[in-house]
């Protein structure tokens, strides 16, 4: 067998990408051992005061550690949920539709949000739910007083949720759609001819034949379950709604950055890494179990 000739060319096409790789991923894990440190800047890494497990030990004595720890849980567990649920509702119902050119730019519109950052959308929601803004209005209408929503600890997880389900299903659904056009037609035509009704095709080919596709999109958004998105709540929260919108990401910002506590802030971004690390493991694992899904 003829031996392959080594494709320099193909290497240097990759040097660029791992060397960015190992600026931005590699170098900066030597900042770990920050959290085993009482930091100080004008130290450095050599020089400051190792103090061990000191940190994670203060974390978890915190009395905001047990608020900050559900807050992420709580949220990220319900964005999961309402982004498996609403791109599949949403995809059958679209696929439900003959005209080729409505189904299109529905599916057009609702993918645009998905390209916004969370910097403008916050804006438009935080204009839309404000005491004088469109929502209040509407309520004015019925005789409702104002409503600080984004204010209130009872209002905040909800929208956080919705707003994320606004602009990200858009993007489930195009998946859902594809997972579609690839269920045979003739399945639905020998249905028809033994006389299922549309709900019954639904329930008994449309269903089962997503049912690969859901399990894995379950399984592998369990890697997410301690990210329940910072550029969002960072743009969106305020003191008053710390109680119920405070997650770890947030409170790593402003224990690191704002309150120049940078050996707790890195001890909770530590423990965060590890976990969700053990947890994509898992998430892999239950995909390729249950889904038949595998990288290598």
């Amino acid at each position: 067998m003829k031996k392959q000739p080594f494709a320099l060319h193909y290497h240097l096409m990759l040097l660029p990408g791992i060397i960015l790789l190992i600026l931005f991923s590699v170098v900066p894990m030597f900042g770990i051992t920050i959290a085993f440190q009482n930091f100080k800047p004008g130290l450095g890494f050599w020089r400051s005061e190792w103090v061990g497990l000191d940190n994670f030990r203060y974390l978890f004595e915190l009395p905001d550690s047990r608020t900050i720890f559900f807050n992420t849980i709580y949220i990220a567990v319900l964005k999961i949920l309402a982004g498996l649920v609403v791109p599949v509702f949403f995809a059958l119902l679209l696929n439900e539709i003959r005209s080729v050119l409505f189904k299109r730019s529905v599916q057009t519109i609702v993918y645009l949000p998905h390209f916004l950052s969370w910097v403008i959308l916050a804006g438009i929601i935080s204009d839309l739910l404000s005491m004088d803004g469109l929502m209040n209005q509407i309520l004015g209408w019925f005789g409702a007083e104002p409503i600080m929503f984004l204010g209130s600890n009872q209002w905040f997880p909800g929208i956080i949720v919705v707003s994320d389900v606004w602009k990200e299903f858009g993007f489930g659904t195009i998946v859902y759609l594809a997972a579609l056009t690839g269920i045979n037609p003739s399945l639905y035509e020998a249905a028809a001819i033994d006389g299922a009704s549309r709900l019954q095709q639904l329930r008994y080919i449309t269903l089962p034949s997503l049912k690969p596709t859901i399990i894995l999109l379950a399984t592998l958004s369990l890697g997410n379950v301690l990210n329940a998105g910072f550029d969002q709540i960072f743009n969106l929260y305020n003191p008053l709604v710390y109680d119920s919108g405070d997650i770890i990401d947030t409170y790593v910002y402003r224990a690191g950055l704002l309150q120049v506590q940078y050996g707790l802030a890195t001890a909770v971004g530590l423990l965060k890494s590890i976990i969700s690390f053990v947890l994509i493991i898992l998430s892999y694992v239950m995909a390729s179990k249950f889904a038949n899904y595998r990288i290598f």
